[in-house]
């Protein structure tokens, strides 16, 4: 069968109102942001984990800014990728970047499909989790490919549906266990196990603020549906901004009910499900069971926006010839093959790492991304896009503490995923290097 390099990445402009757009972001964010999240921050912070979330928010409000900024003037279905090549035009240093930001965003999708594995065994005692959860990983990955494969209202709704239902259900596991609670406490009822973090350690605490970032960073799924947005030049930006705002909210719902409920030591045993572990104490099986099905709604809405909104962001990258692309026999546009790449590279990270590690080099990489979105900002668009190069200047100052803070944390307990992240790094960089060498060589004999 023959297969014209169709490079159209397919985009229907004026299909996402400002609802569904914040509901795709909120989908990435809340999904990521606390039902894992919460017990590997306590174990690196102890008792001051729900002030982690409190620092990570100010770090991503100051982050959040350049974004505004940049999709307010050039929204597109590219996002972060169109904004790096208005910074650095089409370069190395946009192609290296972007796809620091597209294996980021698999990872977060790889994140929530192991997160639902977890909470869904809290259900069923079906023994191995070692098991049982990539598998789980591995089929809601399947099942967020069937969704992408439909049309945009379908995945808007799913997403708006299941976005905001859990936003509801979050908030009432968090009110519901501040109300039962024998006493309230914000940081936590008992002292840290051991082996865990030092509460007054510096490090520990950065740390923790490296991985709470993780739990807003999906604001940038919406940048990735620019193109696709009603009014984009005034609803991405507002979107990003109720995003933000209302996961704040509730992550500090959430971490006051959980350090209200659960000692430090529990919330580190029963890391990878905190939430289902604190519904128990306060409100019996019935609430372990209500907190199971919120998660499972949480990471289901969460892996379907991301798969949204990263396989267009690599759709665009391959129409701007900026990374490689093969058809391997598929039939079909661009967009439907970045879509399978996108899910095949999911379901091997879900297969073979732990949700630590997934968080972990997800952070890395973003981080460093997020670096050179700022810089780009400083450096050449400050003037186009009406942004104040101070702001950018305080990101780029607050991204390189938490990223120095966080790789000294790995180092110190797995720098096996310091060295992973620079291997794929280094990796991604002679890749595109060789690639863009080729294409400027056909360009230059056409």
């Amino acid at each position: 069968m023959q297969h014209s390099d169709n490079r159209t990445p397919e985009y229907r402009e004026g299909t996402l109102s400002l609802i569904g757009t914040v509901a795709l972001g909120t989908g990435v964010m809340i999904g990521a942001g606390i039902f894992s999240l919460t017990g590997q921050m306590a174990e690196m912070t102890g008792r001051w984990f729900p002030l982690a979330f409190l620092s990570a928010a100010l770090v991503v409000a100051f982050s959040a800014y350049s974004y505004i900024k940049i999709s307010n003037a050039y929204p597109s279905a590219g996002g972060i990728g169109m904004y790096l090549e208005k910074a650095y035009g089409k370069s190395i240093t946009t192609a290296f970047h972007a796809l620091l930001m597209y294996f980021s965003m698999v990872i977060a999708q790889s994140f929530l499909a192991r997160t639902f594995g977890s909470y869904t065994l809290q259900m069923f005692d079906l023994g191995q989790p070692e098991r049982w959860v990539p598998l789980l990983g591995v089929g809601l990955l399947i099942v967020a490919f069937l969704v992408n494969l439909a049309s945009n209202s379908l995945i808007q709704g799913v997403a708006s549906v299941l976005g905001y239902a859990k936003i509801a259900g979050v908030v009432i596991f968090a009110l519901t266990g501040l109300w039962v609670a024998d006493s309230l406490s914000l940081f936590g009822s008992a002292t840290p196990a051991a082996g865990s973090a030092a509460p007054s350690a510096l490090a520990g605490f950065i740390g923790a603020t490296a991985l709470g970032i993780i739990a807003f960073k999906g604001f940038t799924t919406i940048t990735n549906s620019g193109a696709e947005v009603k009014d984009p030049h005034r609803n991405v930006g507002r979107a990003i901004v109720i995003s933000i705002a209302l996961c704040v909210v509730v992550y500090l719902l959430v971490g006051f009910a959980v350090a209200s409920n659960l000692s430090i030591s529990e919330i580190i045993q029963n890391r990878d499900y905190a939430l289902a572990a604190a519904a128990r104490p306060a409100l019996g099986e019935y609430a372990v069971w209500f907190t199971v099905l919120l998660a499972m709604a949480a990471t289901v809405g969460g892996v379907i926006a991301s798969v949204f909104a990263v396989s267009r962001m690599l759709a665009m990258l391959t129409e701007m010839k900026l990374v490689p692309h093969r058809h391997f026999g598929m039939p079909g546009s661009i967009q439907k093959h970045t879509l399978v790449y996108t899910i095949v590279l999911g379901i091997a990270l879900t297969a073979f790492f732990d949700l630590s590690r997934i968080a972990a080099l997800g952070i890395i990489l973003y981080l460093i991304m997020d670096i050179a979105i700022h810089w780009g900002v400083v450096r050449h668009l400050h003037e186009d896009i009406g942004a104040l190069r101070s702001i950018a200047l305080i990101a780029i100052g607050l991204d390189a503490l938490v990223l120095l803070g966080f790789i000294y944390v790995k180092l110190q307990s797995d720098p096996l995923v310091v060295w992973v992240a620079g291997g794929l790094m280094l990796f991604i960089w002679l890749i595109e290097k060789i690639f863009l060498h080729r294409v400027a060589k056909q360009d230059g004999s056409a």
